[in-house]
Order: C-alpha cells, then sequence, then structure tokens
C-alpha cells in the first residue's frame, strides 16, 4: 500500500492558518484572491466521509448577480486518494478495492448535492509506469466505451444524477490493443459521452509514460453536459499553455485537471499553473492529484545515478479550484484521501471575460501566421542583432 514518509507536512493551509487571525487574512487575500468562503454540508456527507475516513473540504466562489440571467450554479467534486491496497496484491482484489472507495466516495459526493465528480490521473490502478514493466499493470488497461470501469461508474452515474470524469488506462481493441492514457466522461444518465486521450506525455525522472502510452490523437474536446461544457487536460498537459487555450477556444467552462505528480518535481509549480490558467482563459480550472507513496515488488532506477529503488516518490494531493477572477480554494490535505466540493457559478466566465478582455485582445491571427512559419525546418527566429 502507498506509505506516509514521516518528514511529510499535513498542508501549505495548515501553516498558513498558524499566522495570526489578521495577518492570515492579508496573506490569504494576496496568495488566493478573492475571498471564498466554506459550504454548508448536508450532516450525511459530512458523516459518509468520516465513516469511510477521508477528508472532507468545501469552497464556494462569489460571483456578482446579473438581471438578466439567472445564476448557473454547479457543484463540482475532486477526489484525491491513496491506493486502498498493496500492488502485490491480485488484481481483481486490487480493482475490487478500488471500486468500492470509488462507490463511497460518491456516495459522498451525492450526499453533497455534487453534480460532476473528477477522479485522480489513473485512479483505479497503481501508478506502476516507473517500473517500466509490461505485466501486471497493462492488465489494469480497458476500453473506455464499456470496459468494467466505464460500467460501474455508469450505474453510479445515473443513480446519483451525476457526470462523472474517469482517467484510467485505456485498451483500445479495434486498433490493435493499443493502450493510451484517457479520461473518460460519463453523463448524469450513466450514458458513455466520449473520452479524451492525454495529449502530451512526460518524460522526466520515473515518468517514463511513453514506454506504455503515445501522445493522445483526440484534439481538444469539449463535452456539453446538463451542468455546464467541461474539459479534462490530462496531468503533464498543464505545462503546456497551448493545451488549455486550445479548451478555452473550443467553449470549456469548466476543465479538470485529473493528475499523478510528485514533491520532489513539481510541487513548487502546482498551485500556480492551473490557477494561472483559469485566468488566462477565463473558465474554472480543477486540480486533482494523487495522495501517498506507493511500493512496488521490484526494484527500478531512474536514469539519475541513484541506487535502484522500490517507491515512485510521495504524491503530495493537494488538490484544489480556481475560478476565471483568479481567486482559488484552499488545497486539501498533501497526505490523506479527501474530498473537495467547489459551488460555482459559471456566470462568472463570462463576467471575467467582460472585465479582462483577454479573448478580445489575444490577437490569434498574429501567432497563427508566427506558429506556420516557426514550425517549418527553414525558419529563422526573428532575431535583431547590432
Amino acid at each position: 500500500m502507498s506509505k506516509l514518509t514521516e518528514a511529510e507536512f499535513e498542508s501549505v493551509d495548515g501553516i498558513l492558518k498558524k499566522l495570526p487571525p489578521d495577518d492570515y487574512e492579508k496573506v490569504r487575500r494576496v496568495l488566493y484572491g478573492n475571498e471564498t468562503s466554506e459550504l454548508e454540508l448536508p450532516e450525511k456527507a459530512e458523516s459518509l466521509a468520516k465513516s469511510f475516513d477521508f477528508e472532507l473540504a468545501s469552497c464556494k466562489f462569489n460571483c456578482e448577480k446579473e438581471e438578466l440571467r439567472a445564476p448557473r450554479i454547479v457543484r463540482v467534486g475532486l477526489f484525491q486518494n491513496k491506493i486502498p491496497v498493496a500492488p502485490t496484491e491480485p488484481l481483481i482484489k486490487q480493482r475490487d478495492a478500488f471500486h468500492k472507495m470509488a462507490e463511497e466516495a460518491i456516495q459522498t459526493a451525492a450526499a453533497a448535492g455534487v453534480n460532476i465528480f473528477c477522479f485522480q490521473e489513473a485512479w483505479n490502478m497503481p501508478f506502476a509506469f516507473c517500473t517500466k514493466e509490461k505485466l501486471p499493470w497493462t492488465e489494469f488497461a480497458e476500453p473506455a466505451e464499456n470496459g468494467p470501469t466505464t460500467l460501474f461508474l455508469g450505474q453510479m452515474a445515473k443513480i446519483h444524477n451525476m457526470v462523472i470524469v474517469s482517467s484510467i488506462l485505456e485498451r483500445d481493441e479495434i486498433h490493435g490493443d493499443t493502450v493510451w492514457n484517457t479520461a473518460v466522461v460519463i453523463d448524469n444518465h450513466g450514458d458513455y459521452l466520449g473520452k479524451h486521450r492525454k495529449n502530451h506525455i512526460p518524460r522526466i525522472g520515473d515518468f517514463n509514460e511513453s514506454s506504455y502510452y503515445f501522445e493522445g490523437n483526440t484534439g481538444h474536446p469539449v463535452f456539453e453536459t446538463e451542468f455546464g461544457r467541461i474539459a479534462v487536460n490530462i496531468c503533464f498537459g498543464r505545462h503546456h499553455f497551448l493545451n488549455w487555450m486550445m479548451f478555452g477556444i473550443n467553449g470549456a467552462e469548466i476543465v479538470f485537471n485529473p493528475s499523478a505528480t510528485i514533491g520532489g518535481i513539481s510541487e513548487p509549480m502546482w498551485g500556480i499553473e492551473a490557477r494561472c490558467y483559469a485566468i488566462a482563459n477565463n473558465y474554472y480550472t480543477c486540480a486533482i492529484n494523487r495522495i501517498g507513496t506507493e511500493v512496488f515488488p521490484n526494484e527500478f532506477c531512474s536514469g539519475d545515478k541513484k541506487p535502484a529503488h522500490k517507491e515512485f516518490g510521495h504524491f503530495y494531493g493537494s488538490s484544489y479550484v480556481s475560478a476565471p477572477n483568479g481567486s482559488r480554494s484552499q488545497g486539501l490535505s498533501r497526505t490523506k484521501t479527501g474530498l473537495l466540493i467547489a459551488e460555482l457559478d459559471l456566470n462568472l466566465c463570462r463576467q471575467a471575460r467582460d472585465k479582462w478582455c483577454f479573448q478580445m485582445t489575444q490577437r490569434l491571427d498574429m501567432y497563427a501566421e508566427s506558429l506556420q512559419r516557426a514550425v517549418k525546418l527553414d525558419y529563422v527566429p526573428q532575431i535583431i542583432r547590432k
């Protein structure tokens, strides 16, 4: 199972709250933007979270009321989790444990009125791509449209009237049994709505994912749901600004970023990136990261001149939501499985666009022309020298 390194602290927010109240409010305003508030969650949701032993947090973003448009209120649920059983257990036992955990999380989210629920990256398996071993890990791959996880979540979505975003390892049985890193979107009637394959694959440290799957070929789809237009920017795609931009150009109002990233590589960037692109594109972003330290049966090397090891590193969670105006929620724990529930008014997307005029001033035609030249082999950079 995932284990906790003794040196790991609980959360940045927990440390900030040790400041005197007046100082905390000043720091919070600068770091987190416009004030948010906690939701009054039903007692049933609180009770379920306690019984299932995971953190439950909430956030409500403020939006000015309009005269001609009614509020478009949506509740999203972001679930970060440790693996529930050890990677050495039989695969069927692992899958059953993941599905049981998912059912508990979705039940809790439903009790809190969540409309759209999103898991972390590859939520239903150990993040074993560091090992470079194919078996047994590729056995977790399944068809996006009708695999066991999609069918299971389809039942949950229908029961709870909830859209579910499920990041899995996909097996494309039609095209040579190819494996992909894929986000499946299931609508609130339990039907498969569509999928998006990860556009950008990391080649850094132990993130040797290109040994398993290649860059995706599904473009930048936006899914029209009864609760708003959503998109999924999977993990490493958050480092690529054009990736975020295209989801916005295609009309996304909420972009989910299911991730699996460790402290030694990305933590200083984590709280910045999704928030930056919420601002730049005037939509909501939901960043979900894995939790825990996963230990594998066999040692593997990282190509960094250090000894072989069995641990990937600590997945630091800290899932959060950012709004189109730059405000953001507090983050979930760095060490605990947890569910963050955020209430959004999608009218804020247009309000932010009207205020900042980013879309009006972005000059897509100019950059499209420049990029067309830049991709050519005979491109000459525009550098002026004496």
